[in-house]
């Protein structure tokens, strides 16, 4: 079976089986070529429900969880994100057929620098990808209308929701042993917390 139509499976069988239906978010995760972000050796598996390693401690997330997540941030062409947690760079790419603008952080230094130039080779232009401490978020282009975590914390940094803009939505897993999936919203009466599923990520780095 070729890509694309491994590409096409997934989407009907992994996420709108599963109640993923925003058609947008589908058509990104048909389109974003999830084999490129994995090692030779582990691109027979790139299409299963499955997270695989990427090397330094660090995951790719399994194809359901991202399309949830991006699904969740509620996203449209004008959008302006942040991800905090590079990895191999494929959320991003999702993320960058989704919105205006991606700025991604990731911590560990190879990773940052084999994504960018991953994403620049597949054309993603509107994808930025900084070496950085992602508790800090990225101030010099705050506000985001949506941010994304692609790694758990036990709260999530206050520095993150300062850089949430008026009806923007931060997507991130909470917790430590056991973790959940929760979405925030601010409103004009505050943060806003929606609590939507157990989850298993890696945990944030720095501080």
């Amino acid at each position: 079976m070729d890509d694309v139509l491994e590409r096409a499976q997934m989407v009907d069988e992994q996420l709108r089986a599963r109640g993923i239906a925003d058609v947008r978010v589908l058509d990104a995760m048909r389109a974003v070529p999830r084999h490129q972000f994995v090692s030779a050796s582990l691109r027979q598996n790139a299409y299963d429900d499955a997270p695989l390693p990427i090397g330094h401690g660090q995951t790719i997330s399994q194809p359901y969880i991202v399309a949830l997540m991006c699904e969740l941030a509620a996203l449209d062409a004008t959008s302006s994100v942040l991800e905090v947690g590079t990895g191999c760079g494929y959320q991003a790419a999702v993320l960058g057929r989704l919105a205006r603008t991606v700025l991604s952080l990731e911590i560990v230094a190879p990773l940052a620098q084999q994504a960018a130039a991953r994403l620049a080779s597949l054309g993603f232009g509107n994808v930025e990808v900084r070496r950085d401490d992602g508790r800090r978020g990225a101030p010099d282009h705050a506000p985001f209308d949506a941010i994304l975590a692609a790694a758990a914390a036990e709260r999530v940094p206050d520095a993150l929701f300062d850089q949430l803009a008026p009806g923007g939505r931060l997507v991130a897993p909470v917790g430590g042993a056991e973790q959940e999936l929760r979405v925030h919203r601010r409103t004009d009466d505050g943060i806003v917390t929606e609590r939507v599923c157990g989850v298993a990520f890696v945990p944030m780095t720095g501080g």
